[in-house]
């Protein structure tokens, strides 16, 4: 009994779905009237005004290509590699100011004298740095800035 109902099946559409692909075939290519009225109100009359979008100058911050370099404090002892870091000159080994410039970070002591870091690097300190507070014209002004 099943076998005949599958062969009648296959063999011819039911009327049901005859009916469905001649519906189907009427519809395909129209478009509701209410879609075509919203399209007509979707066209601008006019192109929009462009507006300045961007910050106001004293409110922008300097891409990395308008610095020099940056600088954050580091007050704690600098310990790499099992070894605290100290001032080659005065032997100080704590109150740093990490300078990193051109892909080279550099310890300025409290005394003044500064050294190159090579176990140091640019990655190292951006992990470490907080966001900048402010930018300054000169070195000094920022060493100012810094209580330095």
């Amino acid at each position: 009994m099943f076998e005949r109902i599958r062969r009648r099946h296959a063999a011819e559409p039911s009327e049901m779905q005859r009916r469905h692909f001649e519906m189907w075939a009427r519809l395909e290519g129209q478009v509701p009237p209410e879609v075509e009225r919203m399209r007509a109100e979707l066209q601008p009359a006019e192109p929009a005004t462009l507006v300045d979008d961007f910050l106001p100058p004293e409110l922008r911050v300097p891409s990395p290509a308008q610095l020099d370099g940056r600088m954050m404090p580091w007050k704690q002892p600098l310990v790499m590699n099992g070894e605290m870091v100290a001032c080659t000159e005065c032997g100080a080994y704590r109150d740093w100011l990490v300078l990193s410039t051109r892909d080279q970070v550099w310890l300025r002591c409290r005394t003044g004298h500064q050294q190159h870091e090579p176990r140091l690097d640019t990655a190292w300190y951006n992990r470490h740095a907080a966001p900048a507070d402010a930018t300054h014209a000169t070195f000094e002004d920022c060493l100012r800035h810094l209580g330095h």
